[in-house]
């Protein structure tokens, strides 16, 4: 019976993956922002078969609180062994253009309250000597673009963040996996076209739970986006500053 936290248990794709987790009948702690929320999921997953569910409200912003809730969360479920880290916002880029105090809260959000927590979580694992930690970064992460790059320079902390982790830590058999999605219909995106290149976020999650079982090292989710980004990160400079991306 796996022990696992996700904190950001509030967004589609994390509470995929904790539907598929209580299905196995694994024991749950959930962290979010939004006490009623977190509520009405921890019911639903006490229901499809979870070991245990508890959950509490948390703020991944407020850095001083990372400490309290690993510990709080490993007493609820007698230890904790699998963490997945799949909080943050969608950044609005022309916002992000003229207010430079929004920019930083969405870097602040994204990029640096995801890093310092993946480091207590490290911390955490390698004292026990065990353990998994998978993060929610993006294919954003890969290559700034005009169209996102406030939001895809914080996924980019912490895509090298957590390749920095993993290498630190793979001697001493902790996984650390990087999910990069794609497009991901979500409500987050609810307000954006959709195309032939959007997944549901079940399809996510169970690439998610995959990853953390085969201890994958970074998934890119729908794996077509394997392709897609390396054809992006390759074409040179002087080509891409001229293209609409």
């Amino acid at each position: 019976m796996k022990k696992i936290l996700i904190v950001g248990a509030t967004s589609a794709i994390a509470e995929a993956c904790a539907r598929r987790w209580a299905q196995q009948g694994e024991r749950l702690f959930l962290a979010s922002r939004n006490t009623a929320q977190l509520q009405s999921i921890a019911a639903d997953l006490s229901t499809r078969g979870a070991g245990s569910v508890g959950f509490e409200r948390f703020d991944a912003t407020e850095l001083e609180t990372h400490e309290g809730l690993l510990q709080r969360a490993s007493q609820a479920m007698g230890g904790l062994d699998t963490v997945l880290i799949a909080h943050g916002t969608l950044s609005d880029q022309a916002r992000a253009q003229t207010d430079m105090t929004y920019a930083l809260q969405e870097l602040n959000t994204n990029g640096v309250a995801v890093v310092a927590l993946m480091g207590r979580v490290a911390a955490l694992l390698e004292a026990q000597g065990q353990g998994s930690l998978a993060v929610i970064s993006s294919v954003a992460g890969d290559r700034g673009r005009q169209s996102n790059y406030v939001y895809g320079s914080a996924k980019s902390l912490v895509t090298a963040f957590a390749s920095g982790l993993r290498q630190r830590l793979h001697p001493k058999g902790i996984g650390v996996i990087t999910v990069k999605p794609g497009f991901v219909d979500t409500p987050m995106t609810a307000h954006l076209p959709k195309g032939a290149l959007w997944a549901k976020p079940e399809k996510v999650a169970a690439d998610i739970c995959s990853a953390i079982d085969h201890k994958r090292l970074e998934i890119y989710t729908p794996g077509f986006w394997r392709l897609i980004m390396f054809i992006i990160k390759h074409i040179p400079e002087f080509v891409f500053v001229k293209l609409k991306l």
